[in-house]
């Protein structure tokens, strides 16, 4: 029985098994973005020893948090939420811009991106809030009015940076969480119907670039030099793969430099073309047990407030996997969504561990008295 203050019990039931598949899944990362910056200007060893960095310091947040009882931090979760969004509002002001989005703080030669980690904040003060509504089948209008606040609020901070595609990361959180607390067929269809109406208009208020991804989606080969390279260029990498694929350090797309952002966004097109199909399904397989093994988790949480922490990251693990492998595959709008554990940046690596680490903090205090 894992008891407070007994270290030498603190991993009794820690989920090994899901720290491999992280584990695995970052080795394929390090040798994929070496081999998609290796000809680059700054070198794949300074892209290597970044990431590395940033596998390192998740790492050790993962171990952080699932030693802490998670019931805890859901005690000082309106705090940590309130300083979240006052970094994201400093992040507004006086970040750094980067192809129009100013959501990045700079660190001397270090640039973080505050609203991947704040993601997983949103997630533990949203299950607070819904595991604490309780006693009833479904929400009443008020209470999801509450949930959509909390959750509103930095999401509506990360849209006036300018970083749509983050932004939209945040949603399943909610939406996973409202599903699963219960909310009336009539108010469902309405939030369905709203957004149906309101999805034609939001149109035109997107910026230039964001029509141009659109567009393009639908009809890539409309410029296949230009606004469509991209896209045809991930798939032709992707496609000749084959099944054993090209080698490590082989795969031509990716080595004469064809796909663009290719450590990053569309890292998933390097691992089809080096990897082949082989590697693809070892990927996707180790994102699919992360998944489900979470899932696991969840069903087995010691309450419903350790079943919303899970669900919600769960739900953001998905729509990330979902989107970038939907994206370098051409099923879906370029976003710059980064895939979990896979794509080039401390940032994302750093929340994927949090994430990780949260669920381990539920699956190990299940049988806490």
């Amino acid at each position: 029985m894992v008891t407070s203050g007994r270290s030498s019990h603190i991993w009794k039931d820690f989920d090994w098994p899901l720290l491999g598949a992280a584990i695995l899944l970052s080795a394929i990362s390090l040798t994929e973005i070496y081999s998609a910056t290796m000809n680059s200007a700054a070198g794949g060893h300074t892209y290597l020893v970044r990431q590395l960095a940033a596998v390192g310091v998740g790492l050790v947040c993962l171990f952080v948090i699932a030693s802490l009882d998670y019931h805890a931090i859901s005690e000082h979760i309106p705090w940590i939420y309130l300083g979240s969004c006052a970094v994201l509002v400093y992040t507004l002001l006086f970040g750094k811009s980067t192809f129009g989005t100013r959501g990045w703080i700079q660190f001397g030669s270090l640039s973080v991106q505050p609203a991947e980690i704040i993601k997983m904040v949103v997630v533990v003060a949203l299950a607070r809030y819904l595991s604490e509504r309780h006693g009833e089948r479904y929400m009443s209008l008020s209470q999801i009015l509450k949930a959509c606040l909390i959750f509103g609020i930095p999401v509506l901070l990360v849209m006036l940076q300018g970083d749509l595609g983050t932004a939209i990361t945040f949603v399943p959180a909610l939406a996973f969480g409202l599903f699963i607390r219960g909310i009336r067929p009539a108010a469902l269809i309405s939030l369905l119907v709203g957004f149906l109406l309101v999805l034609p208009v939001s149109w035109f208020f997107l910026k230039d670039y964001q029509k141009d991804r659109i567009l393009t989606f639908i009809h890539p080969e409309m410029d296949p030099l230009g606004k469509g390279y991209q896209i045809i260029q991930s798939k032709i990498a992707i496609g000749s793969g084959g099944f054993w694929g090209k080698g490590v350090f082989k795969g031509s797309q990716n080595q004469l430099q064809f796909l663009p952002t290719r450590h990053t966004d569309f890292i998933f097109s390097v691992v089809g073309e080096e990897l082949g199909f082989l590697g693809v399904v070892v990927t996707l397989g180790s994102l699919t047990f992360i998944i489900f093994r979470s899932v696991v988790n969840a069903k087995t949480a010691r309450d419903s407030l350790g079943m919303f922490i899970v669900m919600g990251i769960v739900g953001i693990y998905f729509f990330h996997i979902v989107e970038n492998v939907g994206m370098v595959i051409g099923f879906m709008p370029v976003t710059g969504v980064p895939l979990p554990f896979l794509s080039y940046g401390g940032t994302s690596a750093l929340s994927a561990f949090i994430g990780l680490g949260l669920v381990m903090s539920v699956r190990r205090c299940r049988y806490v008295n």
